[in-house]
């Protein structure tokens, strides 16, 4: 692999950076951060444009009917002219609502899925801003998501708006509690909150050509699993979008917004699913590494989006195929069945470094994840819980 190629953007940073040689070091340093915000924000932005097109145009495949073909070459302008409606259109604001808390509100929302971004790996030496606890950083940024969600049903004023905000805040933070959790076995094993030792410690390959991902181990592939069921609820995706309900009459914590200030929302919600997307690349399959040390010559950052769009592929596809779900359902899976799971994870992940990392460990941390979810396959059983459903129809 080129090294140029693979350096292609720390160069070119390198090089914006070294026409201020000989600056203060704190104007270097802030010269440096700036790059590194307008370049994601630049890249996500754009992203968010072409994954609104493709998700729709996606889901009209899926649903057997035409997505946007009109608006540009096959519709790919169609979220410019999205872009441009929302900024034309009126910004209605209760007559009695908490202006100020109703203003800041998609501001908040989008800022904290903006700044999580930031600790990302997305590439070899291409972490926007590398902290030792960038993990802890994102989770703490990414809880600020239930304050702005209880502001924007507080500051309308509307029973509707606050009845959804407080829906969605139990959501949230019933399905923040497995999301943490299956973190904490990838930084046990690691014995590190940085996600650039987290992706090194991925790096190796056994027999030169299978990855050491966390992914494929048993208690890897149960946590990936959690973590991206509770990606989908954080991110109020399909099939567990109830705080909006889209095909409903209101919309949630988003009843009284309008405007470019709805599209802020929007917007938001891509972002985290972008930022989720990144975090379980990172922890559960390896980041910016490649599948094998032959396709090694690939440059890294493209590994990475590559990876990226098959999580994403497949949160479209997810939304294209699965009913929502009701309320009660979704508070059932988070309590009794997916924080059981994801503290098994733990200690599946304890037994798998304990016995040694290799076969041995591996099948006893399988029976450890497969006796956890028999026994809770059984004590859950709904079958017996409920009726059998008969379906009357109209002659």
């Amino acid at each position: 692999m080129s090294k140029s190629i693979d350096q292609i953007f720390v160069n070119a940073k390198q090089w914006l950076l070294s026409w201020l040689d000989g600056s203060p070091s704190w104007l270097i340093q802030i010269t440096s951060s700036l790059i590194s915000i307008f370049a994601l924000l630049a890249v996500f932005l754009t992203l968010f444009a072409l994954m609104s097109v493709l998700e729709r145009k996606i889901l009209a495949r899926i649903q057997n009917r035409y997505g946007p073909n009109r608006v540009g070459p096959f519709g790919l302008f169609q979220p410019i002219a999205d872009g441009i409606k929302m900024l034309i259109k009126e910004d209605i604001v209760p007559a009695r609502a908490d202006k100020s808390v109703h203003f800041l509100a998609p501001i908040l929302i989008a800022a904290a899925a903006i700044l999580a971004l930031g600790v990302i790996p997305y590439g070899r030496n291409m972490t926007p801003f590398a902290i030792d606890g960038g993990i802890l950083f994102f989770f703490a940024v990414g809880s600020t998501t239930e304050l702005a969600v209880f502001m924007a049903g507080w500051g309308s004023n509307n029973k509707f708006s606050m009845l959804g905000a407080m829906r969605a805040i139990a959501q949230m933070f019933s399905y923040e509690l497995p999301l943490l959790v299956t973190v904490l076995p990838v930084v046990m094993v690691v014995g590190s909150l940085s996600p650039d030792r987290i992706v090194a410690a991925q790096a190796e390959y056994t027999y030169g050509f299978a990855p050491r991902w966390f992914v494929f181990t048993p208690w890897g592939a149960a946590a990936f699993l959690l973590f991206f069921v509770s990606g989908l609820v954080e991110s109020n995706r399909t099939p567990f979008d109830v705080p909006e309900g889209e095909s409903e009459i209101v919309a949630g914590h988003m009843t009284e917004y309008s405007g470019f200030k709805y599209a802020t929302f929007f917007m938001a919600e891509y972002i985290g699913m972008f930022a989720i997307s990144g975090l379980g690349v990172t922890l559960f399959l390896g980041g910016w590494h490649a599948p094998a040390r032959a396709l090694a010559f690939v440059p890294s950052y493209l590994w990475f989006v590559g990876k990226l769009s098959v999580l994403l592929l497949v949160y479209v596809w997810v939304r294209g195929t699965l009913p929502r779900t009701r309320i009660d359902q979704i508070m059932n899976l988070a309590w009794k069945f997916m924080l059981p799971m994801a503290f098994t994870c733990v200690i599946a992940a304890a037994v798998w470094h304990y016995a040694g990392r290799g076969l041995r460990g591996w099948l006893w941390s399988l029976i450890v994840i497969a006796s956890v979810y028999t026994v809770l396959s059984i004590v859950l059983d709904t079958r017996r819980k409920f009726a059998p459903r008969v379906y009357r129809f109209a002659e």
